[in-house]
């Protein structure tokens, strides 16, 4: 081949390559923008305003996954109609959690190259108070009834519960004196009554108990999970039950809902949730017979409320606590519901 069959090649095969790149970048640009349009069959959003201020009236703010110009915006409904429209606040949210007007909300904040991560403590109007620099993927998030504690839950290490590989770090912060504890693991830990230090221990999972005091979580170690109860005021956390992830206590105090590894499911889906009362230790299979990997949210003392897999990414369900009756779906394209009364 002569010098110059190899140029007009060369030539050839770099038009070739650069109009294969510019219908990459229009797919992109177009996926993108079909991304941000709202689907004629998705919920309807508009913007407004949303507040976590009680007295509001009945309703649920959550993380809308819907596709639109306000995808990951917190959004409101009424509590009677979470299929109806919903109104979005602008104030972005990977997990959100809201109680007696004081909302923790975790954020990523895209970089150029990586993101990093912040906890935002939000006022009943969704104004920043206070935030947090994250050291990982935020995971959980909640918020004592009161409004006093806020907790959140991130992966340092590893992505995913349902392996063995990861490691996590759950801070606990006061909102009124802006005390942060960086990491359950200062607390003194009691497994099986006798204290424990291990340096596998993870923590993740808070709730909190209307006392101002106390809390419930999971703590990680050598291969197996347990339900702890943690004293803020005595820095401790002392097991309860073995088997027990992201726990979520009732509003009359008396029982937690958890996702449970049941032997024989598969690896990537291995749980399903159970009530455990705390006065006798039973426990009581729900009937959703998916894997849930969630920390549920109460509706009320009978209702729980939990993300699945769905169209948008996830839809919110509802199941009787009491281990009857079916699950529902609440709403499709939600994630991280409150119900603020």
């Amino acid at each position: 081949m002569t010098l110059r069959n190899k140029i007009l090649v060369l030539v050839a095969a770099l038009a070739v390559l650069a109009a294969a790149a510019a219908a990459s970048v229009l797919h992109a640009a177009d996926r993108e923008d079909q991304k941000n349009r709202p689907r004629s069959d998705g919920p309807r959003v508009t913007a407004g305003t949303v507040s976590l201020r009680p007295g509001s009236g009945p309703r649920i703010v959550f993380r809308s996954m819907a596709w639109g110009p306000h995808r990951d915006e917190l959004a409101t409904v009424a509590a009677g109609d979470p299929a109806g429209p919903r109104t979005a606040s602008g104030v972005k949210c990977l997990r959100f959690y809201a109680a007696a007007g004081t909302g923790v909300c975790l954020q990523a904040e895209r970089g150029t190259m990586t993101d990093s991560y912040r906890a935002v403590i939000l006022d009943d109007r969704l104004e920043e108070r206070a935030h947090y620099a994250l050291p990982g993927i935020p995971t959980r998030a909640r918020v004592s009834p009161d409004g006093r504690w806020a907790a959140w839950t991130v992966f340092v290490g590893g992505d995913s519960y349902a392996g063995t590989n990861f490691s996590t770090r759950t801070a606990v912060l006061d909102t009124r004196t802006g005390q942060l504890t960086a990491s359950l693991e200062e607390f003194t830990a009691y497994l099986n009554g006798v204290e424990h230090h291990s340096a596998d221990t993870n923590f993740w999972g808070v709730t909190f108990a209307d006392d101002d005091r106390h809390f419930y979580a999971t703590m990680a170690t050598g291969g197996h999970t347990y339900l702890v109860r943690g004293d803020l005021a005595a820095r401790t956390v002392t097991s309860l039950h073995p088997n027990v992830e992201c726990p979520s206590l009732s509003p009359d105090g008396t029982r937690v809902v958890y996702k449970k590894r049941v032997t024989g499911l598969p690896a990537d889906a291995p749980w399903r949730l159970y009530a455990l009362d705390l006065a006798t230790m039973a426990e009581t299979a729900l009937a959703e017979p998916r894997s849930v990997d969630d920390q549920v949210v109460w509706q009320d003392d009978h209702t729980v409320a939990y993300a699945l897999a769905g169209d948008y990414g996830t839809d919110l369900y509802t199941v009787p606590a009491d281990g009857t009756g079916k699950p529902s779906r609440l709403l499709t394209a939600g994630l991280a519901p409150a119900y603020l009364p």
